[in-house]
């Protein structure tokens, strides 16, 4: 009897440990479908079937309408930020420079992507738009503001759906700086609602060599003529 009962306990034992693991086993296979619940999931399940049928427009629309509306309720940040060496030719084309050293009188060129900004509707028919101003302060290393401006950029975007592509080409003048390390700091700030955004750039000016001086002009060697003498 006492082994009949301890035959069954471990017969009980290895039920529980299978219907543990089938727990186990069902909470991974829901897992990826947790993960992807809300409206991007369910944009994300709509553009496949869009897809599977043949319609690669419509999926495309689908998912851009879903990351436009998810991104306007994010809060501003800067997606990436770089010193350029001349005017990008559009969204993500730049050449970043390969490093923050400028000569003096060089101007600072930056080129940022902000994320999170708001859309609100346009004057113009079926429209959105969006707008943000910046503001920029040159700091020392110790953090003392030494130069500033508000609202020096100020952007607007008008589209029929909510781009993300957005990026400001932001030169500074620092021309007269002396030699030395510094800050350059931007705040973005969203004019359709209260959302700001920070973002710093260290940097470096580097003295002018002076030109070599020249040495001066070698005095003219007089010309001497002997005179033949007879024999």
């Amino acid at each position: 009897m006492a082994f009949a009962e301890r035959r069954r306990d471990r017969q009980a034992e290895r039920c529980f440990v299978r219907l543990v693991s089938g727990s186990a086993l069902a909470l991974s296979m829901l897992a990826p479908q947790m993960a992807w619940a809300g409206p991007l999931g369910d944009a994300a399940a709509s553009a496949e079937i869009q897809a599977t049928e043949g319609d690669a427009a419509g999926a495309r629309a689908t998912i851009q309408t879903a990351i436009g509306e998810f991104s306007a309720n994010l809060p501003l940040a800067i997606a990436r930020a770089a010193f350029v060496s001349g005017e990008p030719s559009g969204y993500a084309m730049y050449d970043p420079r390969p490093n923050h050293d400028f000569a003096q009188g060089e101007s600072l060129i930056s080129y940022v992507e902000p994320v999170g900004l708001s859309w609100v509707s346009s004057p113009q028919a079926g429209k959105l738009e969006t707008h943000f101003t910046v503001d920029f302060d040159i700091l020392d290393p110790q953090g003392k503001v030494l130069a500033g401006q508000k609202a020096f950029g100020d952007f607007r975007f008008v589209s029929f759906q909510r781009n993300q592509e957005i990026y400001a080409t932001l030169t500074i003048d620092v021309a007269g700086a002396p030699a030395g390390d510094y800050v350059l700091r931007f705040r973005f700030n969203d004019a359709n609602s209260d959302k700001t955004a920070i973002i710093e750039q260290p940097f470096s000016i580097t003295a002018t060599a002076e030109p070599a001086l020249s040495p001066p002009p070698q005095a003219p060697t007089p010309e001497t003529t002997t005179t033949p003498t007879q024999p």
